[in-house]
């Protein structure tokens, strides 16, 4: 395909802008969408910017596109350091000099988008600086599901691309699952980056942007990929990744208190969460790609709540109470926690109409 020319692209780009209305705003500020992993690209490589941006469209149609103002789209057969970056910043440009993010933006992200967007923040002022143009005002970033602290499944990836062992079966299957490829050196793009060890070193600079987490635990892939990752997992992104946990090593829930379904029990939490990322949710039964709107009937749980941020205000509805096992005829049984009514609606609806004040 013809690669697209400087003056095509800015108008595609600056179309991407507009292309989700001019009221679409959470808590009076526009959102701005920078999307996870797509197994596609490593299959079939994207052949130019609006390839990129076609995909990201399609990434989002479930609930949150048409809550947008404009999105931040890459390739995931690139490098965040890489591709992904230049890609990125020609977006970030153009949203700046849109005057987009004038009144503070919110952003969205949701799986490796946590870790593009970790990567956007530390770079995005100087960027633009150097250019002679304004920086983003980002007010908070949302980050469903965020695999910033990378995942296992990656680690196991680039393992099997460079041993085809046939006692490898099971991890191959896995890992297949995750990528939708069978790896092979040099083809594995973004899923290097989302490496545990690469992740955890790539943008960890502190800033003063918080960033809001929203947790699964749910099944995904039928459940194949579970045995290989660390802790509690939605299927992908492991519980200390999606929490922020400072470490990769395996926890069960976001704090030492509080089980992923509300209960009140001792947990293997985190030792440490790494600055300004609060865990806002925790959801044991959505998956993985369910929290961006697809999945009802899971309870979510309110951790880091009734609290302002930067200014945005935090205030899920919550309930506690007290539920004794079938087998239990004495005592007030466990204690547990949730949002009442969040099983009736998704997490991203409950999400946005929560936060929406």
């Amino acid at each position: 395909m013809k690669p697209l020319t400087k003056v095509t692209a800015l108008a595609a780009l600056s179309a991407s802008l507009l292309a989700t209305g001019a009221s679409a705003q959470l808590a009076g500020h526009n959102v701005v969408l920078v999307h996870g992993f797509q197994q596609e690209d490593l299959s079939s490589p994207p052949a130019d910017l609006q390839a990129v941006k076609d995909a990201g469209e399609d990434y989002w149609r479930t609930f949150w596109l048409s809550r947008s103002e404009a999105r931040i789209d890459w390739p995931s057969n690139g490098r965040v350091e890489g591709s992904i970056a230049q890609q990125a910043y020609s977006q970030i440009r153009s949203i700046s000099q849109s005057g987009l993010c004038s009144n503070y933006c919110i952003l969205v992200s949701h799986s490796t988008g946590d870790l593009v967007t970790r990567y956007i923040l530390e770079n995005q002022a100087r960027w633009l600086r150097n250019e002679g143009l304004q920086p983003l005002k980002i007010l908070t970033a949302l980050d469903f599901s965020g695999a910033g602290g990378g995942t296992e499944l990656a680690d196991l990836a680039v393992s099997v691309a460079y041993n085809d062992s046939w006692y490898l079966a099971p991890v191959k299957a896995a890992v297949k699952a995750f990528t939708g490829i069978d790896p092979k050196p040099g083809k594995l793009g973004v899923v290097n980056d989302l490496q545990t060890n690469a992740a955890r070193n790539l943008a960890v600079s502190p800033n003063g942007i918080p960033r809001i987490r929203l947790v699964a635990g749910g099944s995904s892939y039928g459940g194949i990929t579970k045995p290989f990752i660390a802790g509690t997992d939605d299927g992908v992104v492991p519980t200390h990744s999606a929490c922020g946990a400072t470490t990769a090593e395996g926890v069960d829930s976001c704090v030492s208190y509080l089980s992923l379904k509300g209960k009140y029990t001792s947990q293997n939490g985190p030792d440490d969460l790494y600055y300004n990322h609060y865990p806002v949710l925790m959801n044991e039964g959505v998956s993985h790609s369910g929290v961006l709107g697809s999945e009802t009937g899971n309870t979510s749980v309110p951790v880091v709540n009734n609290t302002t941020l930067n200014g945005f205000q935090v205030d899920f509805a919550s309930r506690t109470y007290n539920k004794r096992a079938w087998w239990q005829w004495w005592g007030a049984g466990d204690r547990y926690i949730e949002v009442p009514g969040s099983a009736q609606t998704d997490m991203s609806s409950l999400v946005y109409s929560t936060l929406n004040n």
